[in-house]
């Protein structure tokens, strides 16, 4: 595993804490253009920071050892899943095109809520209509998210 990110100092730490008041939203990709990937096999997650006003990049987190989308380990011993886990340790949602139900469970076990997209589609179109959720009226599971993130809760009441 390999992590890039901007640094702006000389110290680097293995990710950046999260803004105040920001979901920390990871999204599976090949190419670090599109949302293209399924969690198992994605050579890598771009990780953002992301307010109801605006996203800021965080990091990129690269995988060399991903499955072939098979849903066959090569041994029981062969763990691709724990690390990636591990890796988006923080994050509040990731985005991805498919995922098995045993790794979802171990992502919300640690508190990443798994959100499966149908189609690829460019990361910006994935980062515009999330803020757009959150600038809206957020559906009940990402109020679940804000809270569990501690957000503060704007308030989405219709103002006349």
């Amino acid at each position: 595993m390999r992590r890039f990110s901007l640094v702006t100092d000389e110290v680097h730490r293995p990710m950046r804490e999260r803004q105040v008041g920001a979901l920390r939203v990871a999204i599976a990709t090949q190419d670090v253009k599109q949302l293209n990937a399924h969690f198992g096999s994605a050579k890598r997650f771009v990780i953002y920071d992301m307010t109801r006003e605006e996203w800021e990049l965080v990091e990129v987190i690269e995988f060399d050892d991903v499955s072939d989308e098979s849903g066959k380990h090569h041994s029981e011993r062969d763990d691709r899943i724990t690390p990636k886990i591990k890796a988006l340790k923080g994050c509040h949602l990731l985005f991805c095109l498919a995922i098995g139900g045993p790794s979802a469970a171990k992502l919300v076990s640690a508190k990443i809520h798994p959100i499966k997209v149908r189609h690829t589609q460019s990361i910006q179109e994935v980062l515009v209509r999330t803020q757009l959720m959150l600038r809206t009226c957020p559906p009940p599971w990402l109020r679940k998210v804000l809270a569990e993130a501690g957000v503060q809760k704007p308030s989405f009441e219709d103002e006349d």
